[in-house]
């Protein structure tokens, strides 16, 4: 950038009285997942507080609170650092014309070594609202 700024002001016939410099991100920029799950992992420390690592690591106060939300509905999954570790909870539709006949008895999931059946017929939400509940320490 230094080369580009001096190759700018060089070749400028009139002078040049005022120049800003921009620091910091500008403009939108894209986070990768398991960065944004690092950044909430470190919020999720006694005694963090989230504008200060927000601003430790340049980003604005309020996706970090987002982040946080999503890592809550288990739409972020959050990097494992010795406890359990989860994975996304995916539901989908399936055809009726597929299965002739029930399959499902009972849905397990296991968590730290406790085993949760629930019914087969319990609706995504209720899974997804015991999921999250796990999740907590």
């Amino acid at each position: 950038m230094q080369k580009t700024l001096q190759t700018f002001l060089q070749s400028s016939d009139e002078r040049v009285s005022r120049l800003e410099v921009l620091e910091g991100p500008t403009g939108r920029r894209n986070w990768p997942d398991e960065v944004k799950a690092r950044i909430v992992a470190e919020t999720l420390a006694p005694g963090a507080r989230v504008c200060e690592v927000a601003r430790r690591h340049g980003v604005v106060p309020q996706y970090l609170t987002t982040w946080r939300r999503l890592a809550r509905e288990g739409r972020l999954t959050l990097p494992a650092n010795g406890s359990a570790s989860f994975v996304p909870l995916v539901v989908g539709d399936t055809q009726e014309g597929q299965l002739t006949a029930p399959v499902l008895v009972h849905i397990e999931m296991e968590v730290a070594g406790v085993l949760v059946r629930l019914p087969a017929d319990i609706s995504s939400r209720r899974i997804g609202e015991i999921a999250a509940e796990l999740r907590q320490p």
